[in-house]
């Protein structure tokens, strides 16, 4: 039976610029995807939140160039709460699935380990490389869209 689920993620940057906001999502995006196994066609919405330290761009535009065009996407501010993890990039998705919620791997990257270290063990597995050119050949193919 396939159900609407949550996935969670969060990255960091360590400065407020438009690529390297758009990179950090970009590659937190295609983690999550990978690990899941997600189609774009089974997402249902995504929101994406910044803290208040990250405005240069809005991060949905990275799910925009994977190919995500049609998926509606939201993005807002996460609360000012004192001593919470600075240049944070989070998203929670809502994807059509038939995994169990004990099945979905939620992906936290940079300094959002800390804010989910039991989430990061599987991490050490990533190929980063394979993961960084897959990410590229989505940007290519987006970029010939707008010619």
């Amino acid at each position: 039976m396939t159900i609407c689920r949550g996935i969670r993620g969060a990255t960091t940057v360590t400065k407020d610029e438009q690529e390297e906001v758009l990179r950090a999502t970009r590659e937190l995006l295609a983690l999550m995807i990978r690990l899941n196994g997600i189609e774009p066609a089974d997402v249902a919405s995504a929101i994406f939140t910044t803290t208040h330290d990250v405005r240069s761009v809005f991060p949905a535009l990275a799910a925009r160039q994977l190919g995500w065009l049609e998926v509606p996407l939201l993005c807002t501010h996460e609360i000012s709460v004192p001593g919470s993890l600075p240049l944070c990039v989070r998203v929670l998705l809502h994807w059509n699935t038939q995994l169990g919620q004990s099945e979905i791997q939620h992906v936290y990257l940079r300094d959002a380990v800390s804010l989910r270290p039991d989430q990061s063990l599987l991490l050490s597995e990533v190929d980063f490389g394979d993961l960084n050119r897959w990410i590229d050949e989505q940007l290519v193919i987006w970029r010939a869209r707008d010619v």
